[in-house]
């Protein structure tokens, strides 16, 4: 037998020369965590748990650990659970982005290394899930996820809360002087009042509905509230079928295929998700080898409707998603444009799951797809002398009246100068102006945060302007909404044009069109890059120098250069 063949204990044995030393040794010392002969004989089923005290969404997590232990004990596995990092959105510096490959690499490894014949994946904040999917397939082990769950709304006065889309409408009044101090720390209380993630259609959730369409959860768990006891039932049921899996040997690379990213990018599109979704699914699609082009994003959103009418483009929250009929309800709208023969970790077909039709559908929240919300998908591509490499906007979350635009250029060069400037009296800029913001992208040092959402200059505010156009190489929340145009590739400090746009310059957007251009002569263009100052120096060492020499652009998902899978081992691919 091979040390590929082997199972359990015997799994991937420590070099020290001698296999057989090396089990009698990994034996000795698992004895001395008090294990049975009869537990040490059993499948064993890793649980990656990324609970920490910097990560509010996964307070719940040991609960949710202790569920996944029950099911996969009922079926006779051997539960060992093990940590990964964990990425908690708000506490990470400079951005949580910047660490999720690192902690893709974190999950790959230990899985690979560590003796275990399959994986429960158990998380749920905006990067923890697209890490712990790309760790997972590059592993190559059967493997599930589990994710945390959406938390329940909190009130203030009559209103309802959800986190961060109330969060930045809250904070937008305070800084144009509608609401006082004492009342936006009350509000702050009362922002975030259980455990999980927001409770929006944000990042977060749409990646765990991507997630659920890719079929690496089990089908119908996806916007399960995370103080809900069937978010437990369905960590037991996913350590159940962990068990399940690895007897089977069913891989992530036979789940996650071409025809799984495409129902991903479709449900994407469909429920009105975060544009970090798009990264993140690009990233995810990278791992397993399939390209993801903004132009079949262009394409599919020309013909999928937005059905799902949530925060923060609609009044409701999460579990109203979930009480309406979740994902399930998403998916049989557009059955008609799916590819059913996908197949998920409960190993039942996409379209057999399908056939069964669901108890209860609130239209109110899930709209049918004959009167859907907006008849395109909530996302495009942009493309033009400004994003050659493509710009993606989340016009779903924008101001139609501003999608065929042309208005002079405000420009901020880096995220201090923003900080600096955006609400300085004597700031020249008027409501049809586009303020546009460099060097925020994946190489600006700074990891490309959620700088996408440039507020409203402050003059502006005091004058009831709500929405402006604003355009950077950065990131916005899946939970912010406005017309804004993000992950414009090339990024500035990597030489692309967004780095050449001076204010006074005329910029036009055409949604229409899918361009986004800048109306400088070439001559002029070719002056600046001529004149253009070096760079700052890259970092010089750790985790900083690894991400900036090998990070990708953001039209492939800011993975590294050498964690794609490349198809028939064509290193040239991209």
């Amino acid at each position: 037998m091979t040390n590929s063949e082997k199972t359990g204990l015997a799994r991937g044995l420590t070099h020290y020369g001698d296999p057989d030393f090396a089990l009698y040794l990994r034996r000795s010392f698992a004895r001395s965590m008090g294990y049975s002969d009869v537990a040490l004989a059993r499948p064993i089923i890793g649980m990656a748990n990324t609970a920490s005290g910097f990560n509010n969404c996964h307070r719940h997590l040991p609960e949710l650990i202790e569920a996944v232990r029950r099911g996969v004990l009922m079926t006779g596995g051997l539960p060992v659970e093990f940590p990964t990092i964990s990425l908690g959105e708000p506490f990470l510096h400079p951005t949580s982005l910047m660490f999720r490959n690192l902690m893709s690499m974190d999950v790959e490894e230990m899985i690979r290394a560590q003796p275990m014949d399959g994986a429960v994946l158990v998380g749920g904040c905006d990067k923890t899930v697209p890490a712990l999917l790309m760790g997972a397939i590059s592993a190559g082990k059967p493997a599930i996820l589990v994710v945390a769950g959406p938390m329940m709304t909190g009130r203030h006065g009559d209103e309802r809360l959800g986190a961060c889309t109330d969060c930045r409408r809250f904070w937008a009044q305070f800084r144009a002087g509608t609401i006082d101090e004492p009342e936006i720390r009350r509000i702050e209380t009362r922002l975030a009042t259980t455990a999980g993630t927001c409770p929006v259609m944000g990042t977060a959730s749409t990646m765990a509905c991507i997630a659920e369409t890719l079929g690496m959860t089990l089908p119908g768990t996806a916007a399960i509230p995370a103080v809900h006891a069937d978010r437990l039932r369905a960590a037991e049921a996913s350590g159940t079928r962990a068990v399940a899996l690895a007897r089977e040997g069913l891989t992530p690379d036979r789940i996650v295929t071409t025809d799984a990213v495409e129902n991903a990018l479709r449900v994407l599109l469909a429920i009105g998700g975060s544009t970090n979704g798009i990264l993140h699914l690009a990233a995810i699609a990278g791992r397993a080898g399939i390209p993801l082009p903004l132009e079949r994003l262009n394409e599919l959103s020309d013909e999928t409707p937005v059905l799902v009418d949530l925060k923060p483009t609609g009044p409701h929250y999460m579990e109203d998603f979930f009480s309406a009929g979740g994902l399930g309800a998403v998916l049989r709208e557009l059955r008609p444009l799916l590819r059913l023969e996908t197949v998920s970790v409960a190993g039942e077909t996409l379209g057999e799951r399908l056939a069964h039709e669901p108890p209860y559908v609130d239209r109110r929240v899930v709209r049918s797809a004959e009167k859907p919300i907006f008849p395109v998908g909530g996302l495009v591509a942009l493309f033009g002398s400004l994003a050659p490499g493509g710009a993606v906007l989340k016009r779903s979350a924008a101001d139609a009246r501003l999608f065929e635009h042309e208005g002079r250029a405000v420009v901020f060069e880096s995220l201090e100068d923003l900080s600096a400037r955006i609400d300085a009296p004597d700031l020249d800029v008027g409501p049809d102006d586009i303020l546009i913001l460099q060097n925020a992208g994946p190489k600006s040092g700074t990891g490309m945060p959620e700088a996408g959402y440039l507020p409203i200059p402050a003059t502006l505010g005091r004058r009831c302007v709500k929405d402006m156009i604003r355009i950077s190489d950065a990131r916005m929340s899946g939970t912010a909404f406005g017309t804004i145009v993000l992950h414009v590739t090339p990024e500035a400090a990597s030489g692309g044009p967004l780095g050449l746009v001076r204010t006074g310059d005329r910029v036009r957007l055409s949604v229409a069109e899918r361009r986004l251009d800048l109306l400088v002569p070439e001559e002029e263009l070719a002056r600046r890059r001529a004149s253009r100052p070096a760079p700052p120096p890259a970092p010089g060492r750790g985790y900083a120098k690894l991400y900036h020499e090998h990070v990708l652009p953001a039209d492939q998902g800011c993975d590294f250069d050498f964690l794609r899978s490349y198809p028939a081992g064509d290193p040239s691919w991209r």
